[in-house]
């Protein structure tokens, strides 16, 4: 009787394949790592809400939090002001149109942080017009316009913050209503802004004098 009890369980547990190590393929478990959404800590933390591809566009003037340029440190950016030139520092853009962005960065971590740099299509910050036409910024002739003031560039040392500028060349439809300004972080994430359509934020009146000068 025990002889015919015992071929019974090892039938049995030969027809179910979870009785053996790696049986049951419908039940397999995940092996993807759960990743961090931030830390004030660590300068190579993964940026938390408000990061990542396939977000909405954030309404323009929201701050955004995003990863460090080479991984390093956490930085916040929070467009501040738009404004559309013909000519600026007395150049004519090219295209036919200057848009200038205003940022306000901040380094949240212990350690010190920058913006990515653009790099071909990826990295920095483009412009992402209503047809789906992208511009990286500096293009045409916006290379040659800087805004006195808001020129911080380099590592922002941690609990402190930068006034920044973005320059695009564009063509008046590029430049019209719709657009949306997009930076993109090193590991490829995006943040999204809705752009106003005109002059727009507390610094464009300021912005406008100094690109007149």
């Amino acid at each position: 009787m025990r002889k015919i009890l015992l071929t019974s369980a090892a039938t049995a547990c030969l027809a179910l394949t979870a009785c053996g190590p790696g049986g049951g393929s419908d039940h397999r478990p995940s092996t993807a790592a759960s990743t961090p959404s931030g830390s004030s800590s660590s300068g190579s933390a993964t940026p938390g809400p408000g990061a990542g591809g396939g977000q909405s566009a954030l309404e323009f003037g929201v701050p955004a939090r995003t990863v460090g340029a080479k991984l390093v440190g956490i930085l916040e950016i929070t467009p501040t002001s738009v404004v559309h030139v013909g000519r600026a520092n007395g150049t004519a853009s090219r295209f036919g149109t200057f848009v200038v962005v205003t940022t306000k960065d901040a380094s949240l971590t212990a350690n010190a942080a920058d913006e990515e740099p653009a790099n071909g299509t990826k990295g920095g910050w483009r412009w992402i017009a209503a047809n789906g036409q992208s511009v990286a910024e500096n293009n045409g002739s916006a290379s040659r316009v800087s805004v006195t003031g808001y020129e911080g560039a380099g590592r922002i040392e941690p609990g402190t913050s930068q006034p920044r500028s973005e320059v695009f060349d564009l063509t008046p439809e590029q430049a019209g209503p719709g657009a949306t300004l997009v930076y993109t972080d090193a590991t490829g994430s995006e943040n999204r802004w809705k752009v106003p359509a005109a002059d727009s934020g507390p610094e464009a009146a300021d912005v406008k004098r100094r690109l007149a000068s």
